[in-house]
């Protein structure tokens, strides 16, 4: 068995709103191929973390190193801007593709570099990324809705095809900030799936409260709680911590 790669390294993070520590010397490694949940109450610092990974927040102390093709980068030293052409893939929580485009139209727009190019995308792109784009879709079962707008999509499908259009820009490292909140359980299970599939050529970091999908999915998962790591291991060693089942577990997830 071979060495685990490391892809993410959080090293004595700390975020800082003024006064206030939303994130606190927290350190931990994601590895190559990884689905690595992170948990905890509302307010545990986990979005905000998320935010530090992709450059929407600054650390105020600590550092983030991304490892990618036998390159290391500071993340922090990094525009967010740039980050995704380093293969630093994010999905917010609300879906967010433009409506006024096709579904096909959305995928086009995620695999053009020049988001603010808006006409002519088909002659942009190559035959293999045409071809990749339905592969997409028929991946997460949204090909024969492909000239439709994303208005007619269920919030479930919303989901699936932001992830389409973020696995067509072949990221690296993937992030999700509760991909099934608002789903059934049909829906979540269908997520489950394609989150294993994914995994095979992706890290995933994902925030969720949805106990279930995690025990589904997740490698590892990292429990946060007032900012701080609390714990970290196996679904199955998470859920049998008695300080998680205290502040968290022990309230049914929040």
């Amino acid at each position: 068995m071979g060495v685990a790669t490391p892809v993410l390294e959080i090293k004595n993070a700390s975020i800082t709103f003024g006064n206030f520590r939303a994130v606190k010397n927290v350190s931990t490694t994601v590895y190559e191929n990884e689905v690595r949940f992170l948990i905890g109450p509302n307010g545990a610092g986990k979005t905000t973390l998320l935010d530090a990974i992709c450059g929407k927040n600054k650390l105020s102390d600590g550092n983030i190193i991304y490892h990618n093709e036998g390159e290391e980068y500071d993340l922090q030293k990094i525009k967010e801007n740039k980050i995704v052409n380093i293969g630093v893939g994010r999905k917010f929580q609300a879906p967010s593709v433009f409506t006024g485009l096709t579904i096909f139209e959305n995928m086009e727009l995620a695999v053009v570099r020049e988001r603010d190019v808006f006409s002519s995308l088909r002659s942009r792109l190559k035959k293999r990324e045409i071809e990749d784009i339905k592969h997409q879709l028929q991946f997460v079962g949204l090909y024969e809705m492909k000239d439709e707008y994303p208005t007619v999509l269920s919030h479930g499908q919303k989901q699936w095809l932001e992830i389409a259009m973020l696995c067509v820009s072949k990221p690296k490292l993937m992030l999700l900030d509760e991909p099934v909140a608002g789903m059934g359980r049909r829906e979540t299970q269908r997520t489950a799936e394609l989150l294993r599939i994914i995994q095979n050529n992706c890290t995933i970091i994902v925030v969720e409260h949805d106990m279930q999908f995690v025990k589904e999915v997740a490698t590892l998962v990292t429990v946060l709680h007032d900012g701080e790591l609390l714990c970290e291991g196996t679904m199955d060693e998470v859920s049998s911590n008695q300080q998680v089942i205290d502040v968290y577990l022990g309230r049914g997830g929040e």
